[in-house]
């Protein structure tokens, strides 16, 4: 009997062991826009940065940037969260101050200009909560275009005379953000 009662309540912890181990296998599947981050320097050998952005990569799909974006509206710079910046060392976009800290990066997208805007909001969902009196700098560049059509939005940075650009293409649209060291 004590040997029934014993194989009983081992079957029963192993059972319950299964069941606990299976439900925190449970992973979501990939996002529709996966999340990416590009830095500068971009060498993953090199542990001392300058800048760093992490953003989610929404795809054309057969769709046109200029509806996806919404021209003229505040855009969250990617899809789901709100592009995050980090930025390493004092920095100054177009002669404001951006001191070494986290911030939120917005778009208001243009057929010929594009206005980037530097946050101090954190952890924001989309552009839902934009505030403009959060700003802490903004910048308006123009518009190129590449020959090449890109799927995916993406963002790089390159070494500039003092300090980096940001790049962002996405379909044939192409976009540079001067940052200069402070």
């Amino acid at each position: 009997m004590k040997t029934t009662r014993l194989i009983t309540t081992i079957a029963f912890a192993f059972m319950l062991l299964v069941s606990f181990n299976a439900e925190a296998q449970k992973f979501s599947g990939l996002d529709k826009s996966p999340m990416d981050a590009a830095s500068f320097p971009n060498d993953y050998k090199e542990s001392n940065k300058l800048i760093k952005i992490v953003y989610s990569r929404p795809q054309l799909k057969g769709r046109d940037v200029s509806k996806l974006t919404e021209q003229g509206k505040v855009w969250r710079l990617g899809a789901n969260e709100a592009a995050e910046l980090h930025v390493y060392t004092d920095m100054t976009l177009n002669g404001q101050d951006i001191d070494e800290g986290t911030y939120t990066v917005y778009a208001i997208a243009g057929e010929k200009e594009w206005t980037v805007i530097i946050s101090s909001d954190l952890n924001v969902w989309g552009s839902y909560f934009y505030n403009e009196e959060n700003d802490v700098a903004r910048i308006t560049v123009p518009v190129t275009k590449a020959d090449e059509s890109l799927e995916a939005f993406s963002i790089a940075f390159e070494a500039s005379d003092n300090g980096v650009h940001m790049h962002m293409g996405w379909g044939t649209v192409r976009v540079a953000v001067p940052f200069e060291k402070g």
